[in-house]
């Protein structure tokens, strides 16, 4: 790695589950301190990055049999929940930082899942590169990977790389000369590749989710990780990726309402009402427990998304992964809708001094409208139907 680069810290290795939640939960209390600020300022979490890597916790899905602690999507998933409702800009990073350790894992070659994992326990950090804005869908890439003589060459674009600024490896997914699609592991201080901070989204403003520009990019074949053909069996690799976002929209909603609950113990009852406090007042107490309904039950389908996808990886089959990609697709809708919803109706339930701008306080939306865009939960909803009705089961691809 080039000098100046971002290096690896000397990482805690986390041994087990209850060690990773444990972890989590504490980081969660530091990083729910100042995360108003960071995202009134948009000041990037540099500092914040650096101790999730130096506690262990983007290691926890290292195998074990590389030193890891290969904890289960139960534990990963809660990991994700407990650090969204903090700052979901913050939980959002790693996100593709697993995605493609477990890529990796499905994939990489022995030599290849031997120097990445052992430098996921170093502390090193991946981030995608993945989305282009010139394809017809979101499924198309123009980035190509193509050889020349005994190395590969990277050109293309790549928008939405999140983390890719804190990262040390960037995961950029591209076109071989044959047509299909490849993960190439590099280097972010490889010559030809440039970052740029230029995410301007009005949620997750901290995401450092920017431009990823690469020419003439060297790559070796050792840095080279087949990506089409991980569908072609049985798999949760959709799955495992998606039911980490739920997990980010169900953390969102678990800190809006927290926080709702706050306000109302500022917030003065309404005249009518005849009660003492705001958190007195009958319609106040009917709104908050129809959001607490909404969000246990979010939680609650997250929880069997995760336990699902773990029962379908210890016996991947055609049906069971079918049945882990139907229950992350619930998780997620679920998830999606109480994270906006609860994100809203914060204000009502604090009143008029609650919009007041130094509280800070409409991130929780920001960040959950903009969170909740990244894939369509119509579709989903299709899909659901589907299993339900004639037993069709959803395809494979990244995002179910």
């Amino acid at each position: 790695m080039a000098e100046g680069g971002p290096r690896p810290t000397t990482a805690h290795v986390i041994r087990d589950s209850a060690e990773a939640e444990e972890v989590a939960g504490k980081l969660a209390a530091e990083f729910a301190a100042r995360a108003g600020e960071r995202d009134r300022d948009r000041r990037l979490p540099a500092a914040e990055v650096e101790r999730l890597s130096a506690t262990g916790l983007l290691a926890i899905s290292v195998p074990k049999r590389f030193g890891g602690a290969d904890v289960p999507v139960t534990t990963l998933t809660e990991v994700f929940r407990v650090l969204a409702a903090a700052d979901a800009s913050l939980a959002q990073i790693p996100h593709s930082h697993f995605v493609f350790l477990d890529a990796l894992r499905r994939q990489g070659t022995e030599q290849q899942q031997e120097r990445f994992f052992t430098a996921a326990l170093a502390g090193a950090r991946f981030a995608n590169a993945q989305s282009e804005k010139g394809g017809r869908t979101v499924a198309d890439d123009a980035t190509s990977l193509r050889r020349d003589g005994t190395r590969h060459v990277l050109d293309g674009d790549k928008f939405y790389c999140t983390g890719a600024l804190f990262a040390h490896y960037l995961v950029v997914r591209a076109v071989l000369e044959d047509g299909s699609k490849a993960l190439a592991y590099i280097s972010r201080e490889t010559p030809g590749v440039t970052v740029e901070d230029d995410w301007d989204g009005i949620g997750q403003r901290t995401t450092a989710s920017g431009t990823v520009r690469l020419r003439g990019v060297p790559v070796d074949t050792d840095e080279i990780v087949p990506f089409t053909s991980i569908f072609d069996n049985p798999t949760t690799y959709g799955a495992r990726a998606q039911v980490l976002h739920a997990a980010l929209d169900a953390g969102i909603a678990r800190g809006a309402l927290d926080a709702a609950v706050a306000a109302v113990g500022k917030a003065r009852p309404w005249f009518e009402s005849g009660a003492a406090s705001a958190a007195a007042e009958p319609l106040v107490i009917q709104q908050a427990g129809e959001l607490e309904i909404t969000v246990r039950a979010a939680e609650a389908l997250l929880r069997e998304a995760a336990g699902t996808i773990d029962a379908a990886d210890a016996e991947p089959t055609d049906d069971s992964t079918a049945r882990a990609s139907i229950a992350t697709a619930a998780a997620k809708v679920a998830a999606a809708r109480a994270a906006v919803e609860v994100a809203g109706a914060l204000f009502e339930l604090g009143g008029t001094r609650s919009a007041s701008a130094a509280l800070g306080l409409d991130r929780y939306w920001r960040d959950a409208r903009t969170h909740t865009l990244h894939d369509p939960t119509r579709w989903k909803v299709q899909h659901i139907g589907r299993w339900l009705l004639s037993g069709t089961r959803p395809p494979r691809h990244g995002q179910l």
